[in-house]
């Protein structure tokens, strides 16, 4: 299926244009959370920027498999040598099984992912179903000499990898660096070289989730599972697999080694990161105190809020900024973001209630709404950049406004460019950059709309009767409850202040 979608590939740094491995099918891989601490904002832009990515190619016609990982083995790395049991830590924090930890929190982060309309992965594994698997994966690269066994545990072994590939290509770290900036081994530690990292560990007596293996009870290394899931369920290679910036070293580098150890071969055609987000120009992280879960965001709970944002200006927030950018978080910024998703459910609601009342003719303003209908498309085919999209939203969305509003007259438009610029506002707004209307149901919104085609009617014959005074006080009374009229030409209309 030929594409017009252009992708900026992290490992060759540059943008390619979009050719899957198996067209029409496309296979999609994202990590997911590991779910030992209630969903935050740093899991908000990657999957908010990969669920466009997968509305976008089913747009184009593409039939996706979006697989989303859960982590819920417990092995996490901050530094290529060293492993923390968060969920273990956590269910000991909490006494309750390690178990219950995971589906406390996997709920968590599905509740939330709901309330920001991602839409669901076609498959979510998890890392605990799939040891036998991992196990698999770690016999393969040790026969293939990449891998070896010390006391339980099992090791990648970079240096011997570096002399026939190249590790540090996706993130261009160069291995002699690597070595100058990496502590030296302490005593008694099993790894011959300190950027070795665990395909499998040993489990200590007190680690709670452990698995009985060929090299002894221990459980997988953090960076395997991905390797493992991504090829089971989308087969090797596949075409996108995609991730937050902070995983590209050591995590990605790492699962590029393990694929080719394991095969032969690289197993990911398209890598894709977005860039983090930062709090006042401050990078986010718990230590700091600047870290925001999503149900604080959403209640306005947290100290560093000034009020409560909606899932949907959370999700208009991240998309007003291309993926690859980085985004600063503040009270401002959301404010902002707030009224400019007002502004667009606004044109929306207007949009869908507004009918063609010209000749059908071809008219002044076609070439202007046809250049922004595609320059819409044109942005997201330039490696999804969802801020100029939106820009081009809401040029559509002042011609909208003027044409309620009888500024632009509705025969200075033909019928096909107002259904063109019908459907793609609604098409982008709506189905592929995921943004809905939070007031009210369409239900509601039918409700209110009669009620207030009665108070316009009422407003109107007092006007008509010369009874100003009440015009007026209908009129003021309206906007204090946040309802703006509007007259014009064709009558009153009204809308959300």
């Amino acid at each position: 299926m030929p594409s017009p979608l252009q992708v900026y590939n992290t490992l060759t740094r540059k943008k390619e244009s979009f050719e899957p491995i198996n067209p029409p099918f496309v296979g999609m891989y994202v990590c997911g959370p590991t779910v030992y601490s209630d969903p935050h904002m740093g899991h908000a832009r990657p999957n908010i920027v990969f669920d466009v990515v997968y509305r976008y190619l089913m747009h184009l016609g593409y039939k996706v498999r979006y697989v989303r990982n859960i982590t819920d083995v417990g092995h996490i790395t901050t530094e290529l040598d060293e492993g923390v049991d968060r969920i273990g830590q956590q269910a000991r924090l909490e006494q309750k099984e390690p178990m219950e930890v995971v589906q406390h929190y996997t709920l968590s982060f599905h509740k939330a992912m709901a309330q920001l309309n991602t839409l669901p992965p076609s498959i979510e594994p998890r890392a605990s179903g799939h040891i036998i698997e991992q196990i698999e994966m770690v016999k393969a690269i040790i026969e293939s000499g990449f891998a070896y066994e010390v006391n339980g545990s099992v090791y990648f072994d970079v240096e011997k990898y570096s002399k026939s590939h190249h590790y540090g290509k996706l993130s261009g770290r160069v291995l002699d660096d690597l070595r100058a900036q990496t502590r030296e081994l302490e005593g008694g530690s099993d790894k011959h070289s300190p950027f070795d990292f665990a395909l499998w560990k040993k489990a200590s007596p007190e680690h709670i989730m452990r698995w009985p293996s060929p090299w002894g009870e221990g459980f997988p290394g953090w960076h395997l599972e991905c390797s493992v899931m991504s090829t089971k369920y989308l087969g090797s290679p596949f075409d996108i697999h995609g991730g937050g910036m902070d995983l590209l070293f050591p995590h990605h580098e790492c699962e590029i080694a393990q694929s080719v150890g394991a095969e032969g071969h690289e197993a990911v055609k398209y890598w894709m990161h977005n860039n983090m987000i930062t709090i006042n120009g401050q990078k986010m992280a718990r230590s700091l105190n600047n870290f925001i879960a999503l149900e604080e965001l959403f209640t306005g709970s947290h100290a560093l809020l000034e009020q409560a944002y909606s899932p949907m200006t959370i999700r208009f927030f991240i998309l007003q900024t291309h993926y690859r950018s980085t985004l600063d978080f503040s009270n401002d910024a959301l404010k902002a973001s707030e009224k400019g998703l007002d502004r667009l459910m606004n044109s929306l609601r207007t949009l869908k209630k507004l009918e063609y009342a010209g000749n059908g003719q071809s008219a002044a303003e076609d070439n202007v709404i046809r250049k922004t209908i595609s320059d819409i498309s044109e942005a997201m085919n330039d490696d999804f950049n969802t801020a100029l999209a939106l820009a081009g939203l809401f040029e559509l969305s002042s011609k909208i406004n003027s044409l309620s509003e009888g500024i632009i007259p509705h025969s200075a438009i033909s019928r096909e460019a107002f259904e063109g610029m019908k459907t793609t506002f609604i098409t982008f707004t709506e189905d592929i950059l995921g943004l809905k209307d939070e007031d009210a149901s369409a239900a509601d919104h039918a409700v209110l709309d009669g009620l207030m085609q009665l108070i316009i009617d009422i407003r109107k014959r007092a006007r008509d009767g010369k009874d100003f005074a009440t015009s007026d006080k209908i009129r003021d009374a309206l906007k204090a409850a946040g309802i703006e009229l509007r007259d014009g030409k064709d009558g009153t209309k009204w809308a959300i202040a």
